[in-house]
């Protein structure tokens, strides 16, 4: 599972770093690089687009994962190039940023939009899973999700306008309740399809969300 992102449009990124004229770029080694977002290259060429407005790149790297404890050990073997920042340019996902502020009292301004958790079905194309609701019902729609692979999020399906196991709001995409039908008959447990499932209590973990083991 990746955090799933995109580039900000880069008028927003020159907006946001206005008032710093000496930024320091972080990229990731790992979600960010595989969708293309915050890899070397992105990060090489954000360099560059900001060089030529002016700025005073202090320096870069692409830390190997933002979002976990190597982010710290990065800071600290750039601390020279930090110390001549002022703010730093995030290529990460939101985790990533969160990181980074935690260990250097620089602003940490966000390159990316987070868009989703998801998975990579093949070569550059990546699907949400799981929304992380709390409330997992898997184990009765045979392992397909229909708070993200339902347009509508219908844990009791299908709707009425699913057409030749097509989605009414997307026509191209495969309907939510005909591959978790299809599953749960393959698997002998068509049962549970007429299991109803009450509606969603979305404060059933309250945010911010912390839990203790």
């Amino acid at each position: 599972m990746k955090s799933i992102t995109r580039q900000k449009p880069f008028d927003e990124v020159k907006e946001h770093l206005s008032s710093f004229d000496r930024p320091f770029i972080v990229g990731c080694g790992t979600c960010t690089t595989m969708t293309r977002t915050g890899g070397l290259e992105q990060v090489v060429e954000m360099k560059d687009r900001l060089q030529g407005l002016n700025k005073r790149v202090s320096g870069w790297t692409v830390i190997p994962t933002a979002c976990d404890e190597m982010a710290e050990t990065a800071m600290k073997e750039n601390r020279r190039a930090l110390d001549d920042a002022n703010c730093i340019l995030a290529m990460t996902c939101a985790l990533g940023v969160y990181r980074l502020g935690s260990y250097i009292n620089h602003p940490v301004i966000p390159a990316l939009d987070t868009l989703f958790i998801g998975v990579e079905d093949s070569p550059g194309h990546f699907h949400e899973v799981c929304m992380q609701c709390g409330q997992c019902i898997l184990g009765e729609t045979a392992g397909i999700c229909p708070m993200t692979a339902c347009h509508k999020g219908l844990v009791n399906g299908p709707c009425g306008g699913t057409n030749n196991g097509k989605c009414e709001v997307d026509k191209e995409k495969d309907c939510a309740w005909t591959l978790i039908y299809q599953r749960l008959k393959d698997q002998g447990r068509l049962e549970l399809m007429r299991r109803y499932q009450p509606p969603r209590n979305f404060q059933a973990v309250p945010r911010p969300r912390i839990i203790k083991v």
